[in-house]
């Protein structure tokens, strides 16, 4: 009798380094610690669902001043934050699809902590990962942090993994 392969949430984001239109280092980090520690080579016993939370700028035109926004400025960076939000989980549905795991992907807009803590609550997977980017306590106070939240609200077992030192930028804040 065959058994249900595990449903594994990754929650995987963008970079916030300005002009680096790529998954984070710490979703990237997360994602592949999953794929080299939990899936190993049993591809067929794991499910992996990737969840982007995306997240729209406070007035929605990166550097540019809202204030000339036009019906079709709005429509534009819709398309554009759809299409980024595409290609971020474009790389990892194909690195699944490289090694043969099983995955979903979709993204949910809003806030990452509510969103995550949702899509638990409605995909109910045996397990949620997600990356740190390892924010000390004073930049915690002012940034917050996605995975503490989801440890302490999700409704199921998380995993949380760190980068390296050696992998974090120059402000530990970008990722």
């Amino acid at each position: 009798m065959e058994s249900e392969p595990s449903r594994v949430m990754v929650a995987v984001n963008e970079s916030t380094i300005k002009g680096y239109p790529h998954a984070s280092i710490s979703s990237k980090k997360a994602f592949e610690w999953t794929l080299r520690k939990i899936v190993r080579d049993n591809t067929s016993g794991f499910k992996l669902l990737l969840l982007h939370a995306q997240v729209q700028d406070e007035d929605g035109f990166d550097d540019v001043d809202s204030i000339y926004a036009s019906p079709d400025d709005f429509r534009h960076m819709r398309e554009r934050n759809k299409a980024k939000g595409l290609h971020l989980l474009e790389f990892f549905v194909n690195k699944c699809h490289e090694i043969g795991v099983g995955c979903e992907a979709w993204i949910r807009r809003g806030d990452p902590t509510e969103v995550i803590c949702h899509e638990v609550r409605r995909v109910r997977p045996d397990f949620l990962v997600v990356g740190s980017r390892g924010l000390g306590p004073f930049q915690k106070v002012f940034v917050g942090t996605v995975s503490e939240f989801c440890v302490k609200h999700a409704e199921c077992p998380v995993i949380v993994i760190k980068r390296n030192a050696d992998e974090s930028p120059q402000d530990p804040a970008d990722d």
